[in-house]
């Protein structure tokens, strides 16, 4: 495809410019909220065939590695935003240049490094007073490092972290003993490691903030992981005390303003009693934000793009009492035969599929159903996804 044509300076009644860097299926679903809002969406994809690629007119394929690619597409947009942080930090700073990057460079550093993440929340008191702390942690580069960490604190198992580029459960390794942290260690790559957290439960918090600073909270919810991939949300958080919810919403904003985040930051929790231990960061779209699709207000999505053109925020009050949000991971091929089965069984399950390969153990959609019942919700929502993964409900 063309690259697009720059945007038209001075013309004030004309529709704003969107760009996003990567063409997942966060920007697809993006995509799908740019519509209703009267924004041209643009997307830098790796290719043509990409999940959001294949649903936006203004896709520019490219090499988000190479500034040249990302300059070119930057130069056709009012404001650039994300749907990954891996963008090197020194093209963020020439993207800068040509035109705003929301969250900045600056910002998005944070998400980046995680050692830089750690430094940082580790000294704002602002974190403390809401009885929120990250867990203890040091960078290490060799096993006797990390044996005098886990002799120093609680022990064994320690968690290995690499400071950059792992998401859904990769660059994250929970070792037992030295020798399984050397083979972590024998990788070659920069490594955190931090404390094994024995948490009560995972939780996460999604807020969004403009460059004016107006900010907005989404109830918190539970999430449950598997293989370190998040297979469901619960919205919100079930038995969640009231307070607790307060100071997670607090603390996410928190952090969005201490950061200078512009758009959604998302907050992943360790809940041990009372305490809430920050887990990890992400300043776009998020997984555990699915679920406002069909049970907010205000989706992920569209309240992404008002934070980042500095519109007035959409108010993220849930719809219904409970949203559960399952991912379908790939399984069995020919999903979309057993879509019908699902379409006729649970008329209320709704279902996003990505337009990705069906790949083992890959997310290839989620369904959300919603109502009142949790339990009931979450039984649905399982059968749901596992019928589309495998044509069985179990």
């Amino acid at each position: 495809m063309g690259v697009p044509q720059p945007a038209r300076a001075g013309d004030q009644d004309r529709q704003p410019v969107v760009g996003m860097v990567g063409g997942g299926q966060l920007a697809r679903m993006t995509a799908q909220a740019a519509i209703g809002l009267g924004i041209e969406f643009r997307v830098l994809a790796d290719t043509a065939a990409d999940s959001a690629a294949q649903v936006s007119a203004h896709t520019q394929t490219g090499d988000y590695h190479r500034a040249d690619d990302l300059l070119a597409f930057g130069a056709g947009c009012d404001v650039v935003t994300f749907d990954h942080e891996h963008v090197p930090g020194e093209h963020l700073a020439a993207l800068e240049a040509v035109t705003a990057v929301r969250p900045g460079g600056p910002a998005l550093r944070f998400a980046q490094d995680k050692a830089a993440m750690r430094d940082r929340l580790s000294a704002l008191r602002s974190l403390r007073a809401l009885g929120a702390a990250c867990p203890r942690y040091r960078p290490v580069s060799n096993p006797d490092e990390v044996a005098s960490f886990a002799a120093q604190g609680e022990g064994w198992p320690v968690v290995l972290k690499a400071t950059s580029g792992g998401y859904d459960g990769k660059g994250v390794w929970i070792c037992e003993n030295e020798s399984s942290a050397a083979d972590v260690i024998a990788h070659g790559i920069g490594l955190l490691v931090e404390e094994y957290v024995a948490f009560d439960r995972e939780l996460a918090v999604l807020v969004a903030r403009s460059p004016k600073g107006q900010g907005a909270a989404y109830p918190v919810v539970q999430t449950v992981q598997e293989d370190g991939i998040c297979r469901e949300v619960i919205a919100p958080a079930p038995d969640l005390d009231p307070s607790v919810a307060m100071r997670a919403q607090q603390l996410g904003l928190t952090i969005a303003a201490e950061l200078d985040v512009t758009g959604l930051l998302a907050v992943e929790l360790f809940a041990v009693g009372d305490e809430l231990i920050i887990n990890e960061l992400a300043m776009r779209p998020h997984n555990c934000g699915h679920w406002t699709i069909d049970g907010a207000i205000t989706s992920q999505f569209e309240q992404h793009l008002r934070a980042v053109l500095d519109l007035p925020l959409g108010a993220p009050a849930p719809t219904s009492a409970t949203a559960v949000m399952v991912n379908v991971l790939g399984g069995e091929p020919d999903l979309y035969s057993r879509l019908i089965h699902v379409m006729a069984a649970d008329p209320g399950v709704k279902v996003h599929l990505y337009g990705k390969a069906v790949r083992p153990g890959r997310k290839v959609g989620h369904v959300t159903v919603a109502g009142e019942d949790v339990a009931a919700l979450r039984d649905r929502a399982w059968r749901t996804a596992n019928y589309l993964s495998h044509g069985t409900e179990d």
